[in-house]
């Protein structure tokens, strides 16, 4: 059973109180498909532009929003194995970040998660300004397992 879009948003941006201090916003929460923003303001380091963390935190919580968007969150929970960031060029704006799962992929997922207990996957995510210029690339490992 999938969560109705305003309680993922709730959990997306008020659950972690980190997260909710950042100011992320979830601009769009569908099945297999999420989009979010990290503003600059609120989140600046010692030059004026995007601290590394707020950065990290934009590139690992659509592991989460997408898990809580597509997967019956009563068969399953996500976990974060591993996770890197690369750095392009200073965000000196609002960044955003864009994830998606094929439905197919969801479906897989799932079997394999309730057949083997766990199921490994990969987000890679590009972080971008207003402009659409990446500002940092991620590569995530995550994990769904099953209750």
């Amino acid at each position: 059973m999938l969560l109705p879009v305003e309680i993922v948003r709730q959990l997306t941006e008020e659950q972690i109180a980190f997260v909710r201090r950042s100011g992320l916003k979830a601009e769009v929460l569908e099945p297999g498909h999420v989009r979010l923003r990290m503003p600059l303001a609120g989140n600046q380091n010692h030059i004026g532009s995007m601290y590394a963390g707020a950065l990290f935190t934009l590139a690992e919580i659509p592991g989460g929003a997408l898990f809580l968007t597509s997967f019956d969150s009563q068969r399953f929970y996500p976990i974060v194995k591993q996770m890197q960031l690369r750095f392009l060029r200073p965000a000196t704006g609002d960044i955003r970040v864009e994830a998606r799962l094929a439905a197919e992929q969801i479906a897989q997922l799932q079997e394999q998660a309730q057949q083997h207990g766990k199921a490994d996957y990969q987000l890679d995510l590009r972080l971008t300004d207003e402009s659409g210029e990446v500002v940092a690339e991620s590569q995530g490992l995550y994990q769904l397992r099953a209750h």
